[in-house]
């Protein structure tokens, strides 16, 4: 047996065969060819239709950047390289198609020459209408049979939402954090899962082999002894009569000792959640990442279909407030589509809102979606990463403008509560000024707590100095508190920190008026809550 330590990043028994996960491995194997020439057929085929499409578009506008993209199906090094990848390993039309272009993005993307970046765009742009005939296969990677604790180098969140969650008995990363955007999808998930362990180069010594996953302490036991298999057998089963204990508290109320309500929401990042949302008893979603359905795919999701995943959100939600946070994309979440240029320092970049006001289609397109669900059922907007009143001003003007040609449209809405994700020490010592502009705020701890303590919180050489506990964030909290009370303006806390039961009394005390928390995480928050005398002395 072996033994070794890391950091816990979600609490939980997991007892079963390691998986090694290597990406270019699971991706090919999963689009393997039955029949190359069929293969090479279906993307002749879809050649020669997208070559129509093209020739029809050029006749209407004569524009010569169509041209170009035609002449990548006519011949060339990407026609080529497509038809080699699929007679060489064997791979689907689709699969040739995709890795094609993501090889050809990565390998250009750095160059700043206004011809490449052309040619990146015109390949992008053919290789979707490609894909449009040829069928992208659903983003699932496969696991194999059985379920199995996962081991990977690191994972992003796009990867794991990849994943069938069935498969996953646990998580084991060799780098990353407990705070890691992978880390919050695999609580989402209801997965244990560590980081930092100090996995073997040659992976093949744990390939297979049975291992231990104890979340709560940041432990994997290798090849465990009977004696050790025991006992974690018989916590795993304690934790099971835990979580059935917990579950009696579903349907209470979110109120405390002395009778102050404060209502306990869910954190999701898409709609696979939204059963577990209702299964541990949300009163509402606190935050919608939206992001991640921007994420883990090959282009811009258009209008409809968020509008479709809003109206299925509000919908199923009934009269539970839904709060959709606008795109947070940059900094580890990004997709090779959205083409965004690589930073020296990517989380102090251009992310969040900074990326969607200088994108405004994509920003306006969203902002449109959620404006149309919104006459489904209870649904508020809140903005990620505000740091200025112009940003607010900017966010306004573009709201005005999509409500007004709803309008002129016909199509209906409701005016929607509206919120600013205090993020930033920026937003903070302004909290006041940005108070007076919405209708609540939500503390995003994770991102506050790496900005004030000037700290990647997915470094792992800061893993032990990084401390979300530090009397700062503590004052920083109990400041956004008062400024939006002092406005009126109802406060949520909704980073991971909300989840810390040790810290639930001090939140309420500081006068936060909800919590949200990923699902796993309600009921344990729930009974801390009901523990708690405000008034007692």
């Amino acid at each position: 047996m072996e033994i070794y330590k890391g950091a816990s990043a979600f609490a939980g028994i997991a007892i079963g065969k390691i998986r090694f996960y290597r990406k270019g491995e699971y991706q090919v194997r999963q689009h393997q060819a039955d029949d190359v020439k069929k293969e090479l057929k279906n993307f002749d085929i879809a050649r020669r239709h997208v070559m129509q499409t093209l020739k029809e578009e050029y006749d209407r506008m004569s524009e010569k950047q169509i041209l170009e993209q035609a002449e990548l199906l006519g011949s060339g090094s990407f026609l080529r390289a497509v038809q080699s990848m699929i007679t060489g390993e064997k791979v689907t039309a689709a699969y040739a198609v995709q890795t094609t272009r993501d090889e050809l993005q990565s390998t250009f993307s750095s160059l700043n020459d206004p011809s490449i970046k052309e040619r990146i765009h015109n390949v992008s742009r053919v290789s979707s209408l490609l894909l449009e005939i040829l069928g992208e296969d659903e983003n699932k990677i496969d696991l194999g049979e059985e379920p199995v604790i996962l081991a990977a180098d690191t994972l992003s969140p796009a990867e794991l939402m990849e994943m069938n969650k069935e498969k996953l008995l646990g998580i084991i990363t060799r780098k990353g954090s407990s705070t890691s955007h992978a880390a919050i999808l695999a609580k989402n998930m209801d997965i244990p899962c560590v980081t930092g362990i100090g996995i073997p180069q040659s992976e093949e010594e744990w390939e297979d082999n049975v291992a231990i996953i104890d979340g709560y302490t940041g432990t994997i036991y290798l090849e465990p002894d009977s004696e050790i298999r025991k006992e974690y057998e018989i916590r795993r089963k304690a934790d099971l009569v835990e979580r059935e204990e917990l579950l009696k508290l579903k349907d209470q109320a979110d109120v405390t000792k002395d009778g102050r309500k404060v209502g306990i929401y869910a954190n999701i990042g898409s709609l696979d959640d939204l059963n577990s949302v209702l299964y541990y008893g949300a009163r509402g979603i606190g935050l919608l990442r939206s992001e991640f359905q921007y994420l883990g795919r090959e282009n811009y999701p258009g209008e409809e279909e968020l509008f479709q995943a809003y109206k299925k959100t509000a919908q199923t939600m009934g009269d539970r407030l839904v709060i959709i946070r606008t795109a947070d994309l940059g900094a580890d979440k990004q997709a090779s589509y959205l083409e965004i240029p690589k930073e020296t320092n990517p989380l102090m970049g251009n992310r969040g809102i900074r990326l969607s006001l200088d994108r405004k289609n994509l920003f306006k397109t969203q902002i449109r979606a959620i404006y149309r669900a919104s006459w489904y059922g209870n649904l508020g907007m809140m903005y990620p990463m505000i740091c200025a009143e112009e940003e607010m001003d900017e966010i306004e003007a573009l709201v005005a403008e999509v409500k007004e040609e709803l309008r002129a449209a016909g199509v209906p809405f409701k005016e929607i509560q509206t919120g600013i994700m205090m993020e930033t020490p920026a937003a903070v010592m302004i909290g006041e000024e940005l108070a007076k502009r919405v209708d609540f705020l939500g503390i995003g701890t994770n991102d506050l707590t790496q900005y004030t303590l000037a700290m990647d919180r997915q470094n792992p050489l800061l893993q032990k100095k990084y401390n979300d506990h530090h009397p700062a964030i503590l004052k920083m909290i109990k400041m956004i508190v008062d400024a939006g009370h002092a406005q009126d303006c109802k406060v949520c806390l909704c980073g991971e920190l909300a989840a810390d039961t040790r810290l639930t009394e001090t939140f309420l005390r500081m006068g936060v008026d909800a919590l949200s928390v990923v699902p796993a995480c309600i009921l344990p928050v729930r009974k801390a809550l009901r523990a708690v005398c405000i008034d007692e002395k």
